[in-house]
C-alpha cells in the first residue's frame, strides 16, 4: 500500500488524532467516504447533455 508498513501509518493516525481531535474523526470519515462516492459516481457516469429548449427561448421565438 503504497509502500507505507504499520509503523508509518501508526505514526500518520496518531498525527490525524492530535491534529483533528477524537470528536471530529467520524465527521471527517463521513465526509471523505462521502467524497469518494461522489468522485466516482462522476467519473463513471457519461456527461449529460440538455438539447432540451427552455421555456423562455420558446416564448421569444414565437413573438
Amino acid at each position: 500500500m503504497f509502500g507505507l508498513g504499520f509503523q508509518e501509518l501508526l505514526v500518520i493516525l496518531v498525527i490525524v488524532m492530535v491534529v483533528f481531535g477524537g470528536s471530529k474523526l467520524p465527521e471527517l470519515g463521513k465526509g471523505m467516504g462521502s467524497f469518494l462516492k461522489n468522485f466516482k459516481k462522476a467519473s463513471t457516469e457519461p456527461d449529460e447533455i440538455d438539447v432540451t429548449p427552455d421555456k423562455a427561448a420558446k416564448d421569444s421565438a414565437k413573438k
